[in-house]
């Protein structure tokens, strides 16, 4: 009789147990958002401008780099998406496959975001979520950009620079009026400055993101590498 309780009490358990897990794993998607990935339905963008030395220094000790954006001009900062967001998470790659597209597209942004597989990725992992158009997606992006000042001091650095985070965070906000500290942040690597994202309503208005405020850089001093040709 013992027994045979302690084996009913032992399968009780494991039943509370693979329910409570369960039920763990459904909260867990439902903290994520009910409206994963449908196109168009999203809280806010995050503009990622990419500091693009870091990048190629990254690639190099990876063994590999862009042609386009680690030879030749020397680029600062470049945008590396503009990225649809919900309050807690974000959708991604909306569409499967992704809708094709066109070259001429690719190449009028190039000057912003100077890799076709770049642009290529961008679209059909964040793009296909902006509930846009290919052509109006990437206006947007443009946009954007256009509405961003980058500081004075970045523009042209031609040697090695440690900065603290916090620092160059101030910097985007003394150069564009109306950006607070809860709209941008700063991230990075191990050692270098990685990017600087900054939190825009649906019609490019600064706005506050908690979730992306969180995930921002904590080292007090990071690296900024020097502009190529710079």
């Amino acid at each position: 009789m013992f027994h045979s309780r302690l084996h009913s009490f032992s399968r009780l358990m494991i039943s509370l147990t693979l329910a409570a897990g369960l039920a763990t794993l459904a909260g867990g998607a439902r903290a994520q958002d009910k409206r994963q990935n449908a196109p168009g339905e999203f809280d806010f963008y995050v503009l990622s401008l990419s500091w693009s030395p870091s990048f190629c220094e990254e690639a190099a000790e990876r063994g590999g780099r862009s042609q386009t954006q680690c030879s030749g001009r020397p680029y600062a900062f470049v945008v590396h998406g503009l990225w649809p967001q919900y309050e807690n998470g974000f959708p991604e790659y909306c569409q499967r496959p992704a809708p094709r597209l066109n070259r001429s597209i690719v190449s009028s942004m190039l000057d912003l975001m100077p890799a076709p597989g770049l642009i290529f990725n961008e679209w059909d992992k964040h793009g296909t979520c902006s509930g846009l158009a290919d052509r109006s997606y990437f206006e947007t992006i443009r946009k954007a950009r256009a509405a961003i000042k980058i500081p004075a001091e970045y523009l042209d650095l031609s040697q090695a620079k440690t900065v603290a985070p916090g620092d160059v965070e101030e910097a985007f906000i003394k150069a564009n009026p109306g950006l607070s500290s809860a709209a941008v942040s700063v991230t990075c690597n191990r050692t270098r400055l990685s990017e600087v994202r900054i939190c825009l309503s649906k019609d490019l208005q600064f706005r506050a993101c908690e979730e992306i405020d969180r995930r921002a850089c904590r080292r007090d001093q990071v690296t900024m590498p020097p502009i190529r040709g710079g």
